[in-house]
């Protein structure tokens, strides 16, 4: 297949997932409603308990959550905001299988087995992820509004809500699928178990910093709720490159790690005696050769009576 021809193809499939995320925005638009309300959950939950504290226990008639809209536009833009969102995840079967269908030609039929293993682990993980992000924005929002005064009303702006809820929950998928890049080395052969476990030390502290650095919010919850997992996810991944290098070792002979240029060690080689070889039979009967005599000087060849040109 030619560049050109793989260029044709990649544009099919770009076609094909959009027109499959555009499917899913229209579901996604129509059920905008329903997850803004389990989005927002958190948030009214928090604004109840304050509530309740402010007026001694007891809600007004006429309370109820809601945000704040800064902009005429900004109710129209958050519901295509969570239509985009909802319709990636509902098509990402499709347009996941139209990025792996223009990968797996250029795949031996090994390195497509493990694919198929890394490919249905990706989504549990993503999602696993995305619950615990959700889980972490109902503590983070009762730490950061812990400061607030007692007599402050809280209002909070409808995009930044969705936004800060999103990004959570998208940093904290997307980070969730760091071991399968850490399987995928190993599988590859480019890191052994050994080796990533002599790591552990490095990898936690770059986890830490990580999260850290990625967390939208400013509480310690999310950052050390998402860096343990992920070094939890990480030795998980260390336990599997050890059992498939075990595995990988089980037939492989002993030669099979020295380079073609490295000198094999001969330290546990043993040798083997060799017994002196039993003399032939009837070897003394042989006649010796008969000397051959040296040769004699050649005489030098006469000169020829008459020349070539005398025949002409």
């Amino acid at each position: 297949m030619t560049l050109l021809e793989h260029l044709r193809e990649l544009r099919t499939r770009l076609f094909r997932a959009s027109i499959a995320i555009v499917l899913g925005m229209i579901v996604g638009y129509l059920l905008s409603g329903h997850v803004l309300a389990i989005l927002q959950e958190p948030y009214c939950q928090l604004a109840e308990k304050l509530e309740l504290q402010h007026n001694n226990g007891v809600l007004p008639a006429d309370w109820r959550c809601g945000f704040v809209a800064l902009k005429v536009t900004d109710p129209l833009l958050l519901k295509l905001k969570i239509s985009l969102w909802v319709g990636l995840i509902l098509s990402a079967p499709f347009w996941m299988y139209q990025l792996w269908a223009f990968i797996a030609p250029g795949l031996h039929r090994n390195e497509r087995r493990w694919a198929y293993v890394f490919a249905g682990l990706a989504a549990p993980l993503f999602a696993g992820g995305a619950v615990l992000a959700f889980i972490v924005v109902s503590k983070g929002l009762e730490f950061l509004v812990g400061f607030v005064n007692p007599e402050t009303q809280i209002m909070l702006e409808a995009m930044s809500y969705v936004d800060f809820v999103t990004g959570m929950m998208a940093v904290f998928g997307v980070a969730f699928e760091f071991p399968l890049g850490i399987m995928l080395a190993n599988v590859a052969g480019i890191a052994t178990g050994k080796r990533l476990l002599g790591w552990w030390r490095i990898a936690v502290f770059i986890f830490f910093v990580f999260a850290a650095v990625a967390t939208p919010t400013a509480d310690p919850f999310g950052m050390t709720f998402l860096a343990l997992c992920m070094s939890l996810l990480y030795f998980g991944a260390v336990i599997f490159a050890l059992v498939n290098d075990k595995r990988r070792n089980r037939n492989r002979p002993s030669y099979a790690g020295i380079g073609d240029d490295e000198v094999s060690s001969l330290d546990d080689y043993e040798v083997e005696p060799v017994e002196a070889a039993s003399p032939i039979d009837g070897f003394d009967q042989i006649d010796a050769p008969t000397p051959v005599a040296a040769p004699t000087a050649v005489d030098k060849p006469k000169p020829l009576d008459s020349r070539f040109d005398d025949y002409t």
